[in-house]
């Protein structure tokens, strides 16, 4: 094939790839494209890839009408996108013919961030295709993690993520169950209650050695728990403790904490109570209670399933089928709630939405769908691997959603100014959406001194190449003022770039970005009169505007 030749099959599968992906095509899609198809160029990639970006500038500077058109000309058996359908499913649970009982436990430290997401979407998920009822409970039996405005947020938060709850409970609610069940292990000589030092307690774990406490008779062990109820002992003085096998060969699983001591009010309860349930016996407790049928939950809770079976057995309750998936890693993101809290106190964050945090509550400010975090832990799955969230894969299945309905506007970050000489008025028009002509589109008229702004970084390489292509307007050349020249697309081959502009009629425009920092700009002033509150600002990305006013539009970035 001759240099002609590979010319036209670059520019062709640049014109494909632009129109499949909204008019934008990607250079490195088409150079493998190339090297692919004709094996004989990979000596000569650096080259390829040379005129690859120059052709894939020009395809870029044309509207999605324009490579269609030319596309099917040229060859229109590429305009047919061949479908790769992907179906994700969730494994099959065990013994759930007959419907489901699952819960979703958070503690009320904050709202839900975006790893609470996950196992609230698998449950809501299974609960669905079984039928049955999802149960929301908070697990407030940690009175010093508690923020108190955490009892609304998370409710509000799984009504976000579409998930449905039937039930609500509070563990701070439950207190005199979890005593009743203490009280009847107590009796059953499967509790004790220990006065020893804490390390000592834990020294003689490790050697599989039970402590002096471990052996009392039932009657003075019920007389210990009713002096640690009677305020008789000072909190860290005695605890109960659940027996379980001191020679399991997991030092974790060995005698564990049912109940301890803790001074410090509840928000909700006061002083009400100073002997607190410990995790793995209030779970377990009203895991059987409220019917549990199967529990998903991270496989770092694997020591926890083992301690709480215990309980089960002691009480002969039938067990739940237990789920462990594996651990998940999620990068560039600030989930601890306290971090968060303190960041707020101290006025770095705004809140918490704040867009530098993973919390549910900053998804939905930047424009993150619940049904793309929804397909995101679906297609994760429930295997027992640990993975590496992907944020692009996120932005990826959000774009799919969002994509569609988003209209296209102009937006120049730090604007420079032009005046065009040569032509009084300029006009041109661009689809609100390359997809849906049904929608209109945005008319230019330019006139009076033709004023133009175009971003700071465009204006360097006009300054540099001396010409530049106006998208969906017209060409110039440079100078002060510019040089109307046309609207001859050629000028894409000569190197020119076709960038983003607005005229003097655009509106102030601050973007808020994910690592706090802001972008300034204008935006074309059609952005006004969008109904959705999801946009995309072409080149730069998808934003949701959160403040509109006359001469001025606030919003928060989304992803590319």
């Amino acid at each position: 094939m001759n240099d002609d030749g590979l010319r036209q099959e670059i520019r062709k599968f640049a014109l494909q790839n632009a129109i499949f992906f909204k008019g934008e095509a990607n250079p490195k899609a088409v150079i493998g494209k190339i090297l692919g198809g004709f094996p004989e160029y990979r000596s000569k990639s650096k080259e390829v890839g040379i005129l690859v970006n120059e052709i894939v500038g020009e395809v870029n500077g044309m509207s999605l009408d324009e490579q269609t058109e030319e596309l099917g000309k040229s060859d229109p058996t590429l305009l047919v996108k061949e479908k790769k359908e992907r179906t994700y499913e969730l494994p099959e649970l065990e013994n759930a013919e007959n419907g489901v009982v699952m819960r979703i436990a958070p503690g009320p430290s904050g709202p839900l961030h975006i790893g609470h997401t996950r196992v609230a979407v698998l449950n809501d998920e299974y609960v669905k295709r079984y039928g049955g009822k999802l149960i929301l409970r908070i697990e407030d039996t940690n009175p010093e993690k508690i923020d108190p405005a955490a009892y609304g947020m998370i409710p509000e938060d799984l009504e976000w993520l579409g998930v449905k709850v039937d039930e609500v409970y509070t563990q701070s609610d439950r207190f005199e169950i979890y005593y009743e069940h203490v009280v009847r292990l107590i009796e059953m000589g499967k509790v004790y209650v220990c006065t020893c030092e804490g390390d000592d307690w834990r020294n003689l774990k490790e050697k599989c050695r039970a402590c002096p406490c471990r052996e009392l008779p039932v009657e003075e062990q019920a007389e210990r728990f009713n002096k640690m109820m009677n305020g008789e002992f000072g909190e860290g003085e005695a605890v109960a403790v659940v027996k379980t096998n001191l020679e399991h060969p997991n030092p974790a699983v060995r005698d564990f904490v049912a109940l301890r001591i803790v001074e410090h009010p509840h928000p909700l309860t006061g002083d009400r109570y100073r002997v607190y349930p410990m995790m793995n016996f209030s779970v377990a407790v009203d895991d059987h209670l409220m019917g549990m049928t199967h529990v998903i939950r991270g496989k770092d809770h694997l020591n926890n399933t083992h301690r709480q079976e215990y309980i089960f057995d002691y009480f002969g309750w039938k067990k739940p089928v237990y789920y462990h998936y594996g651990l998940v890693n999620i990068p560039d993101t600030v989930l601890k709630t306290s971090i968060i809290r303190e960041s707020i106190k101290n006025g770095e964050y705004s809140g918490w939405d704040d867009v530098r945090t993973g919390t549910v509550r900053a998804l939905e400010l930047r424009g993150i769908k619940p049904e793309s975090l929804r397909r995101y832990w679906v297609e994760a799955g429930m295997k027992s691997v640990d993975i590496q969230f992907s944020w692009d894969n996120l932005y990826g299945m959000n774009r799919d959603i969002i994509d569609d309905v988003s209209n296209r506007y102009f937006f120049v970050q730090d604007p420079v100014r032009y005046d065009i000489s040569g032509r009084e008025g300029i006009t041109g028009s661009a689809p609100v959406h390359p997809d849906h002509p049904e929608r209109g589109e945005r008319k230019y008229v330019v006139s009076g001194s033709n004023t133009i702004f175009i971003s700071a970084e465009d204006s360097k390489e006009f300054s540099v190449k001396k010409m530049v292509r106006l998208k969906d307007l017209c060409n110039l050349k440079y100078g002060t003022p510019a040089e109307y020249d046309g609207n001859d697309l050629a000028i894409l081959r000569q190197g020119a770039h076709a960038v983003q502009w607005v005229s003097r009629d655009s509106v102030k425009t601050t973007i808020l970005m994910p690592d706090g920092s802001v972008a300034e700009g204008l935006a074309e002033n059609a952005v006004l009169d969008e109904k959705s509150d999801i946009v995309q600002f072409e080149r730069f990305g998808f934003v949701r505007l959160t403040e509109r006013t006359p001469d001025s539009v606030k919003a928060v970035y989304t992803h590319r």
